[in-house]
């Protein structure tokens, strides 16, 4: 049997999936993912939430790559891969999905139970007073204050910016909120942050009435995503994934596809 078959027959033997998806799932849309099929960084580790929160230089950094990475990430489309998921949940067969990403292009695609477990790119919010904002909103506010540096192009990077070399960032504007002057960030948790606990508590609960897990896209490096699979282990639930490479979790796996995720998930299309 072909691993497109096994996986076909593990989708229609499991009809409450507790469906968990990671970056590979929106390459075919665009978007770069973090790590090489060995599991290992692709480029420089992300941006911490210590060194964001500590340093106005590196929120320079950040918001002036973001600048131009906005441009074509706030455009991306769903691919092949989120409307088989879409596809998936509309038959009945999907308990829940959780994503690791924050690109929203499931809830494009037309997914409607969605946790987004690290948070969404598409809203800022300010960390003294808790306002949100559209981020559309606050790349015209950006764009206003550094007119010129939107000449600049770089390549794609995968949070959403742009990998801008050797620029002196020190003349970068990056406005305050509008409400109290706080500091405004992405609202996704970025490393070194917690994933609030809400969150977590609501995918658990899910994970109690699933029959099995599918992994989409994920090397599962990254802890807060690793726990369900530990989870759905300890509960004896069957684990698939679809991955290009090595997971954190290929002894757990019942059964494993190494595939584009668009493409070992036609079938549902």
């Amino acid at each position: 049997m072909s691993d497109r078959r096994a996986l076909e027959d593990f989708i229609h033997q499991h009809r409450r999936l507790f469906v968990l998806t990671g970056a590979g799932c929106s390459t075919n849309s665009g978007i770069p993912d973090y790590r090489d099929s060995h599991g290992n960084w692709k480029r420089t580790p992300p941006i911490t939430y210590q060194s964001f929160m500590g340093a106005e230089a590196n929120r320079q950094r950040y918001w002036a790559r973001s600048l131009i990475g906005w441009r074509r990430f706030g455009r991306a489309q769903p691919n092949g891969a989120h409307r088989a998921l879409a596809n998936l949940e509309a038959r009945g067969d999907c308990e829940i999905l959780l994503t690791q990403n924050v690109d929203r292009l499931h809830q494009v695609a037309g997914h409607r139970d969605v946790i987004d477990l690290h948070g969404r790119l598409d809203r800022v919010r300010c960390m003294a007073c808790g306002e949100k904002s559209a981020r559309d909103e606050f790349q015209t506010d950006l764009a206003r204050s550094n007119g010129a540096w939107l000449e600049l192009d770089g390549h794609d990077a995968p949070d959403g910016d742009a990998d801008l070399e050797h620029e002196d960032f020190s003349s970068f504007h990056v406005p305050s909120c509008g409400s109290c002057g706080g500091i405004l960030k992405p609202d996704v948790v970025f490393f070194g942050e917690t994933v609030p606990r809400e969150t977590v508590e609501s995918a658990k609960a899910h994970m109690e009435n699933a029959d099995g897990l599918l992994i989409v896209g994920s090397s599962l490096m990254v802890y807060s995503g690793f726990r369900f699979v530990q989870m759905a282990a300890q509960r004896n639930i069957p684990i698939a994934a679809v991955n290009l490479g090595r997971t954190r979790a290929d002894d757990l796996l019942s059964l494993k596809v190494e595939d584009q995720c668009e493409a070992a998930l036609s079938f549902l299309l």
